[in-house]
């Protein structure tokens, strides 16, 4: 997983790599990981399941108790740390090279650590990937090709067309109905927060 998301180094690619063959075997995958704060770090992990659908309440509730497991054991940071479990959204960020082939066709916007033909702002249709980099139509027509190993962030933006076809991802019949429900989803899905055992914080989980 360290390897499929380029951002991440250090703790949060240890992490990541001690996690994702649970999280596999569970039938999800990591969008983003972020290890946030210093006395009491905080894990954030966004997630989707392997085919790139949305996750709900349970889905979070049980990669949170998963996760909690393997790192009660490895054990990558010493003293007490939370952990929050939230779902990717529908214009989720794209941090891998696969999510900008998955999401071909629909907007985003990309900003890069270092200027490309002197800016760093990007923003256009997607067209996929070529080799290790990512490939957007701009708004004048011209392609952009952005390294990906230089992309800061990248956000799908919400459109008619992204909720349409994130309903039907989840097999939603009606498209109204579909981004409703997707929409519900994205608000209503809780950040878990379990304080770690055993690390001088009081064990427990709590919805916030």
């Amino acid at each position: 997983m360290a390897n499929e998301i380029p951002s991440l180094n250090g703790l949060e690619a240890r992490i990541a790599q001690q996690i994702e063959p649970t999280l596999t075997d569970l039938g999800y995958e990591i969008v983003r990981l972020s290890v946030l704060g210093r006395e009491t770090p905080t894990i954030q992990i966004m997630a989707d399941r392997a085919d790139g659908s949305l996750i709900g309440i349970e889905d979070c509730e049980q990669i949170s108790h998963a996760v909690g497991a393997v790192l009660d054991v490895d054990d990558p940071i010493p003293g007490a740390w939370t952990l929050e479990v939230s779902s990717a959204g529908i214009d989720r960020p794209l941090t891998r090279l696969k999510d900008w082939d998955r999401f071909a066709g629909h907007l985003v916007k990309a900003e890069l650590d270092l200027p490309l033909n002197g800016r760093k702002r990007f923003s256009g249709i997607i067209t996929g990937t070529r080799e290790n980099a990512a490939v957007i139509r701009l708004d004048d027509g011209e392609e952009a090709v952005l390294p990906i190993e230089t992309i800061r962030k990248a956000r799908l933006v919400l459109t008619d067309a992204l909720i349409e076809a994130s309903a039907a991802m989840m097999g939603i019949a009606s498209e109204d109905e579909g981004a409703e429900e997707d929409d519900a989803t994205r608000r209503k899905t809780p950040k878990l927060n379990p304080a770690k055992p055993g690390k001088g914080s009081r064990p427990g989980r709590k919805t916030h």
